[in-house]
């Protein structure tokens, strides 16, 4: 039977569903047997209950029940018979009118869209790439040593410097009353590191032990504390103890402690040198990803299904209220945050879901087997049992299409690259790691 579509606007269609009366009476008939055999009500025997009497208790659910399913159904062939795609749940409701022995409904719904992608020859794309360093390497050997660091008390006498553990008593006023969090006795925190705000580190700088100072400290306008940011204080400081920093010697003993089999200053930074090469191999495949992306979003035209946006911002604003939630932040799951707030990220996501999946499609980029086992054992390479890790990955499904996805976003990326204008960038490890490192 042929389907009567009707378009209501670019991605908006409606179709009229008929379902004869006798058909879902005799659901519901069939549906209230089989519940009378098993329903349970005071004064009678399991079984023995009277058809009327369930009739009377069940009946108006179970019809309900029918009538959804049945709907459901009747839409379902509709639009594969229309070959519709849908997206997101239409909305129904019963249409007055229908003819006799029949219920009509009116089913408005949103259907996937054509999507265009234009001529990506003329697309512009930066690729970046970076190499691992000498300086790099020495940079987390450093970070290495100062995580095993040692502490010992300083001469009588001699100043507080950067990289020293310092305790001190302070407390601080605004308009002369301590406010929360503004005093604290044997307060430990290692000089230089940025633990304190600039002006407090700057006023222990230099200190010895017995010694105060009064000095004023500006909060900064974004400071996480609400009731003092973008206040200026005024403290005290007092240092009651200083102890210099020893940082374990570049030897073998360091690189056995790190668990380097060899045991040699030269198999440590081997070691290092592989670890960050992975990590920039990363870094730069998510970079360039992004650079890909939006490439290809510049030369893609299609219309966006409210459905699916609607969809995107319910699961962006069940992440955030889980994060609140992780926080600590009371009735987080019940924070009110407006759909405003989600809808460019929403429409994004759902905008580049449509145009990568329609590339896919069109070019064959699917993930082949042999590409999931190359990306997990990638993976797998950074931990002490590889193989282990590669198991756990194969032995369920959610997590091994978590990786197809990531494979299938880099085919993409690698088909974009190979046809757009690519232009080469060389960045410092220092630049690609966001300051990481130092």
């Amino acid at each position: 039977m042929a389907v009567n579509v009707e378009t209501l606007d670019k991605l908006e269609r409606k179709i009229t569903l008929s379902l004869p009366l006798a058909s879902i009476q005799n659901e519901v008939d069939a549906r209230l047997k089989r519940l009378a055999r098993t329903v349970k009500m005071d004064g009678f025997r399991p079984g023995k209950v009277p058809m009327s009497v369930v009739q009377q208790r069940y009946g108006y659910s179970v019809q309900y029940e029918v009538l959804n399913d049945k709907v459901g159904q009747a839409f379902s062939q509709a639009a594969n018979e229309a070959q519709l795609r849908v997206a997101g749940q239409p909305r129904i409701t019963e249409k007055d009118g229908a003819p006799e022995g029949e219920v009509s409904f009116d089913a408005v719904f949103e259907v996937f869209p054509e999507v265009k992608i234009g001529d990506l020859a003329d697309a512009e794309v930066e690729k970046l790439s970076a190499e691992v360093t000498d300086e790099a390497i020495d940079k987390t050997v450093d970070i290495l040593r100062k995580q095993r660091r040692t502490f010992a008390q300083r001469a009588k006498g001699t100043p507080a410097e950067d990289g020293d553990r310092v305790t001190v008593d302070f407390e601080g006023k605004i308009d002369g009353e301590t406010f929360a969090g503004g005093k604290a006795e044997d307060f430990q925190f290692l000089v230089g590191e940025g633990q304190m705000l600039k002006e407090f580190e700057d006023a222990v700088r230099g200190m010895k032990v017995g010694e105060s100072k009064t000095f004023p400290l500006g909060f900064p306008e974004d400071y996480h504390g609400k009731d003092v940011a973008g206040k200026t204080a005024d403290f005290m400081v007092t240092v009651k103890n200083i102890e210099a920093a020893h940082l374990p010697e570049v030897n073998e003993q360091l690189a056995k402690s790190l668990g380097i089999e060899a045991g040699t200053v030269e198999g440590l930074r081997a070691d290092i040198k592989k670890n960050l090469e992975r990590e920039v191999k990363f870094r730069l495949l998510a970079r360039n990803k992004q650079a890909a992306m939006e490439a290809l979003l510049s030369k893609a035209e299609l219309d966006l299904p409210n459905a699916a946006v609607q969809a995107e911002i319910e699961r962006l604003r069940d992440a955030a209220r889980a994060d609140l939630k992780q926080r600590g932040i009371k009735d987080a799951d019940k924070a009110e945050i407006p759909d405003d707030i989600f809808r460019p990220q929403a429409e994004r996501r759902v905008r580049l879901g449509l145009v990568v999946a329609e590339l896919v499609k069109a070019n064959e980029l699917q993930a082949t087997p042999e590409q999931l086992k190359a990306h997990v054992d990638d993976l797998a390479a950074s931990y002490e049992k590889p193989e282990d890790v590669v198991r756990w990955y194969f032995s369920d499904r959610n997590r091994l299409g978590e990786i197809e996805a990531v494979v299938v976003e880099n085919n993409v990326t690698d088909f974009v690259l190979g046809k757009a204008k690519v232009s080469e960038k060389a960045v410092s490890f220092d630049e690609l790691m966001g300051g990481q490192q130092g």
